[in-house]
């Protein structure tokens, strides 16, 4: 049975997301076996050969347009336009084939967004040579360097590129003898070669030879997952997966192409949303991406706020937390307001944003503009490229992840309750480096990406209405009733409810009678709260009775709710330890490893369930009469 879906009661031309978003359209089939397939009517353009092409395409087109730029120079920033950008990238791509470069020997960048990592890579792919971008995280907060030894024994690059060779000297001391690559260094540095010297010929028929041979299934990058344990996967992403998912962007989002987006972003290009999805929604469609300095972080994020105010870009794409971050400064200062909501729309993606804070936001654009902004979202993973469905509507809440993208196919397959969704398309990766039996682990018998994810459909009558987000199927658990709690919708209620002490909340409750929370405090929020300063420790604040009394009133306000022990938490402690990253416990991108959490945190967990009432705190009681 196939059936042909337009959504009912949102995503027309007359609603706020008129012009930028085309409506969704949905077929849908249902197999012999109780599976879904969905997949999108609307047509999209041809993919481009390779990455390096949309570089020639733009240089030749716009050469004096800025494409990237980062904070420096007389003004603040230091611009590079596109000519002088594609003219720099391929004297590198020269270079790397001269020392050695190639489909086996790749490229290593261990720093952080900057206009030379960004050379470096784009120069590489090319060549045809592979680049991996590896999180600064595993670098410069590890303590033994385990990961990024494995990372740089998987890879065995050419070549390796450090922003600061003082501030990254242990990684590379923990890595010397593991490697025989050249290191590159931004800054000057002893044992490391200035990245401003390496020079090519932009022009060679080496270069140009290389070039002519990238093919859509040759290998443009390597991204690890941000996995907690085992061997470090790196996912191959070929050419294809990349100028196919920016094709669908592009049907899905025509005002792309009548407005190229400015953007500024911090979303690090270890990682997919920023390396693949922001960067190359700039490239594909001429546009201009300003490497901001800030972070969702305290202390960082008045920088974001600043490059905002004064760039004013066209969207803004951010994680979860760095809108919330954002929304406490919208609150408080009206400049700000009046510049943030004249955007065109934000995008939020990596993991769901708690109700709260979209009805907050939704609220203050209204109050400043008359109208609410767009705020729309999508759903993939580093091994799609990572676009798989695209929420191209006003959903009418948080936690939309939209519909298939044109090209992909999505199977949503019975599985313990829940609908596990499994993909397929051209931005679908072959496979694992150097890793043939993960490989070969990660697909279905017919093809399909098995990315380990539930989700359920808004409305069972009619998929255009988009689906949601309904956790990781490793995640979601059974108490002892033989009742299964679905991890990643009470982790958001939750959030909502202790809002705003709650920053994170690892759900608890394996094999017992009833949940838990260990709560990563927003230090913030409970400082202001407790009535406490700086130079009080963390511990002390969180044993405020204020703080206390906050959760436990939290918890009642859940419990109250209704839907039983699964959908509430009957205790709770607050971590004064912040996550870990070199333990897996969080991502670049601020998301929370559930299951890393709670392996790593035994200690915790022992005083949770324990008989010391100053150790948990419960749900305040109902009050009689």
């Amino acid at each position: 049975m196939q059936n042909l879906s337009q959504p009912r009661g949102e995503a027309h031309e007359d609603q706020p997301t008129g012009g930028i978003f085309a409506p969704p359209r949905v077929t849908r089939t249902e197999g012999p076996d109780g599976s879904i397939l969905l997949t999108s009517a609307i047509p999209m353009g041809t993919p481009a050969r390779c990455v390096g092409d949309w570089l020639e395409d733009a240089a030749a087109n716009w050469p004096q347009r800025v494409f990237m730029a980062e904070r420096d120079g007389t003004d603040g920033w230091c611009r590079m336009n596109y000519a002088t950008f594609l003219a720099r990238a391929r004297q590198i791509g020269d270079w790397l084939l001269g020392i050695g470069g190639s489909a086996d020997r790749p490229v290593a960048v261990l720093s952080e967004n900057a206009l030379d990592h960004a050379l470096l890579v784009f120069g590489a792919m090319h060549a045809g040579v592979p680049a991996a971008s590896i999180s600064p995280a595993y670098s410069l907060m590890s303590q033994d360097h385990a990961k990024l030894k494995a990372m740089v024994d998987l890879l065995n690059p050419s070549v390796i590129l450090v922003s600061d060779p003082a501030a990254y000297g242990p990684a590379l001391t923990a890595l010397d003898g593991r490697h025989k690559a050249i290191v590159l260094a931004s800054k000057p540095g002893s044992g490391v070669t200035p990245f401003a010297d390496i020079q090519g010929d932009a022009d060679s028929a080496r270069l140009n030879a290389a070039f002519a041979a990238v093919t859509p299934d040759t290998v443009a990058k390597l991204l690890f997952t941000s996995g907690s344990t085992g061997t470090p996967k790196a996912v191959i992403n070929t050419q294809r997966m990349l100028t196919a998912s920016q094709e669908a962007h592009l049907a899905v989002c025509p005002l792309l192409a009548s407005e190229p987006p400015v953007l500024v972003d911090w979303l690090p290009w270890s990682h997919t949303f920023g390396a693949n999805f922001t960067t190359n929604t700039v490239l594909r469609n001429g546009g201009t991406l300003y490497i901001d300095d800030g972070k969702p972080m305290p202390g960082l994020i008045e920088r974001t706020v600043r490059n905002i105010k004064e760039i004013r870009p066209t969207a803004c794409f951010n994680v979860p937390r760095g809108f919330e971050l954002l929304l406490q400064v919208l609150e408080e200062d009206a400049e700000f307001r009046a510049v943030f909501f004249n955007l065109r729309y934000m995008f939020y993606a990596a993991a769901a944003l708690p109700e709260g804070a979209w009805a907050r936001l939704r609220a203050l654009s209204i109050d400043t503009t008359g109208r609410a902004m767009p705020m729309v979202s999508a759903w993939g993973s580093t091994e799609t490229a990572p676009l798989a469905t695209y929420c191209h509507f006003q959903a009418e809440r948080s936690g939309n992840i939209g519909v298939p993208v044109p090209g992909v196919t999505l199977k949503l397959v019975p599985a313990g309750g829940k609908l596990e969704v499994r993909v397929k398309g051209p931005n679908v990766t072959p496979g694992y480096f150097r890793q043939p039996e993960l490989s070969e682990q990660a697909f279905d018998a017919a093809g399909f990406y098995r990315i380990g994810d539930a989700v359920r459909l808004a409305d069972p009558d009619d998929p255009a209405r988009g689906l949601f987000f309904d956790g990781r199927v490793s995640e979601d658990f059974k108490l002892t009733s033989g009742t299964w709690v679905s991890v990643g919708t009470l982790r958001l209620a939750g959030i909502d409810a202790l809002a705003p002490v709650a920053q994170d909340i690892v759900v608890a409750g394996q094999d017992r009678s009833a949940v838990s929370f260990l709560i990563f405090p927003n230090e913030a929020a409970c400082r202001r709260l407790a009535g406490a300063g700086t130079d009080t420790p963390l511990a002390q604040v969180l044993a405020h009775p204020a703080i206390r009394a906050h959760v436990a009133q939290g918890l009642a306000q859940l419990k109250r709710l209704g839907g039983g022990a699964s959908r509430h938490a009957a205790r709770a402690r607050l971590l004064a330890d912040p996550p870990n990253p070199d333990k897996g416990e969080i991502t670049d991108k601020a998301y929370i490893n559930q299951r890393q959490v709670l392996a790593n945190r035994t200690a915790d967990l022992a005083v949770l369930y324990g008989d010391d009432p100053d150790g948990f705190i419960s749900p305040t009681p109902e009050k009689k009469g």
